[in-house]
């Protein structure tokens, strides 16, 4: 008999990601961006046949994609190294090279929007607004573009059209709690919900007639819920909800006359379907734990991409009420149940707010007994019960991992979401030691066996919490997290610039808050070793941020390690690079166990 080695960690490096995807009108192709080859690219399928074959060799990023309903090209967004600013390009649908359509140097473009006959496309841009933004409509076959909004107060995005594209949508984002939608027509501008100065937030915004928008938003509520409004008559409507759940995406089905409706519950996505003209609402089983990405093709036929914990990215179609799974992206070698599954915890912090955790339990027989505290990023985000091979690798290598969803974390309604805005770092700060000591307190973790890591957010609060409380951990790892709240606000892109006040604080008015929550400031007690990871190109948090941390670290004797990706961004998008800090981030963490 031949007997075969054991899975190793180098397996959950072996995992592949989707970004994004699109189906044509006929659904015989299916194209989307994955990294097969190590690096992002398109790839496709024929349908019902499941064998991708590449379609570019850009091996970029691909942030959005959209199919001519003629089947003459496809559209993608794309970046360079992680830069986020992301030109349109066309690919034909047998692939081959990529054709620049829409591209201006350092700028970013988003929001694909093509008329039905694919003659126009709509689109937002930084190019020659960096703040404020502008939409436009360009002309493919006369090539030419013209401004159909100029944004002002605040970063403005177009959203959605009408069939007839005589309305169009835009969202203001003043902030990550305050998102207000208005439709634009015959140059009036109308407010989709009823005050402008109560804050709330609008998405989802989806058109099902040129009168007729449906939304979600938690206009006058704690939890969002679907809306609607009648443009004919200017009227706003509450239309279905459910308690303690934050409905999001909206997607219009023309065959059934019913929108989908994608809503987040804690660390899990669900899905609903509204009929129009029952005004009922049916919870949809969803194959997944995520909903990354939600097409309606005009058959009614779903396609869903997302993820569980123990399973990666896959995509899937629902025909006739059964769901299929199309890619069979898995990690080789370990089977779903050899992964850990998070066990949900709550526990009452600081102040009484209830905390909600997810716990990575590595198993018994391969525990090492330490605890990894993970912060997530955002911070108005959550971590959710989602596929991360970082996280399945270390479980299986003995680690357990413990995700809070702190304060200031999405899913849990507006209230629990604005608590970090202008506390980035008392509160939330707080959380994550009450969610230690209730550790400590279930005999789930020993005090001298903790390690600390996080990225972005994550990654400033592992510094601030490394800087205010280093007894409680062993080592830290800090990926691309801010150390300097001054220098940040300066330093994010231009169109995050208006929502800086709200969202982190004023450099003036907050001085002595942000001061005080800066981990710049508490070098003295950063006494544990500690890992820095950085991508150069970082449009979000520069390198700069981790040049001043890991210098002045090393000014004062400290043990720092720094590895800066010169070709990555705000992430890992090229396996490679994903591989090596993986490896060392294990390597690091193994030599304080």
């Amino acid at each position: 008999m031949i007997n075969f080695r054991q899975p190793d960690v180098e397996n959950f490096f072996q995992t592949f990601g989707i970004q994004t995807f699109t189906v044509n009108k006929e659904e015989t192709q299916l194209v989307f961006s994955t990294n097969l080859n190590g690096k992002y690219n398109l790839w496709a399928m024929d349908l019902p046949n499941a064998f991708p074959y590449p379609l570019s060799f850009h091996n970029q990023s691909c942030s959005e994609l959209a199919y001519d309903k003629q089947g003459r090209y496809i559209l993608a967004i794309m970046d360079q190294d992680g830069d986020e600013n992301g030109q349109i390009y066309a690919v034909p649908p047998a692939g081959g090279s990529l054709e620049p359509l829409r591209t201006h140097e350092g700028a970013r473009h988003m929001g694909l929007n093509l008329s039905k006959d694919g003659e126009r496309l709509y689109y937002t841009s930084t190019k020659e607004d960096p703040t404020y933004l502008k939409s436009y409509c360009y002309e493919l076959k006369e090539q030419e573009e013209k401004v159909i909004h100029e944004g002002t107060d605040a970063a403005t995005y177009l959203t959605a059209k009408s069939p007839d594209e005589q309305a169009i949508v835009y969202v203001k984002h003043y902030a990550n709690t305050y998102v207000l939608a208005f439709v634009k027509k015959d140059g009036q501008e109308i407010y989709l919900t009823p005050d402008r100065k109560e804050q709330h937030t609008v998405s989802g915004v989806e058109f099902v007639s040129d009168q007729q928008i449906y939304f979600t938003t938690n206009y006058g509520e704690d939890f969002s819920y679907l809306a609607r409004f009648n443009l004919k008559d200017e009227s706003f409507e509450k239309v279905a909800a459910i308690e303690k759940e934050d409905f999001d995406g909206v997607y219009y089905d023309q065959s059934s006359n019913s929108l989908y409706i994608r809503a987040e519950k804690g660390v899990k996505d669900k899905l609903y379907q509204f009929d129009l003209k029952e005004e009922t609402l049916n919870e949809i089983d969803i194959p997944t734990t995520e909903i990354a990405g939600l097409k309606v093709a005009d058959s009614g036929n779903l396609y869903l991409a997302g993820r569980t914990a123990v399973r990666p990215a896959n995509i899937y179609m629902r025909k006739d009420g059964q769901w299929k799974q199309l890619t069979k992206y898995n990690v080789p070698g370990v089977k779903e149940e050899d992964m850990a599954e998070p066990e949900l915890h709550t526990y009452k912090s600081f102040d009484g707010l209830e905390i909600e955790a997810q716990f990575f339990k590595a198993k018994p027989e391969n525990s090492n007994g330490h605890v990894i505290l993970w912060p997530h990023g955002g911070p108005q985000a959550a971590e959710r019960a989602t596929f991360r091979s970082l996280f399945q690798f270390l479980v299986y290598r003995g680690y357990s991992i413990f995700a809070p969803n702190f304060r200031g974390s999405t899913g849990y309604g507006l209230k629990f979401s604005k608590m970090v805005e202008g506390d980035w770092g008392h509160g939330p700060r707080l959380d994550n030691i009450e969610g230690l000591e209730y550790l400590f307190k279930k005999g789930l973790a020993d005090r001298d066996k903790v390690l600390l890591m996080g990225g972005s957010y994550g990654g400033y609060m592992a510094l601030l919490l490394h800087g205010r409380h280093a007894d409680y951990f062993k080592a830290v790892v800090d990926i691309f997290g801010p150390c300097n709240l001054f220098s940040f606000i300066e330093s994010v892109p231009e169109h995050w610039k208006p929502v800086m006040k709200q969202w982190v604080g004023d450099p003036v008015e907050d001085k002595e808050k942000l001061t005080e929550d800066s981990p710049i400031e508490y070098l003295d007690s950063m006494t544990k070793p500690m890992f820095v990871i950085q991508g150069a190109k970082d449009p979000r948090v520069v390198k700069a941020e981790s040049d001043q941390i890991v210098e002045a670290l090393k000014g004062k004797g400290r043990d720092v390690k720094y590895l800066v990706l010169d070709d990555e961004g705000h992430g890992f998008s090229k396996k490679a690079n994903e591989m090596k800090v993986y490896e060392e981030v294990l390597e690091f963490f193994d030599q304080y166990i």
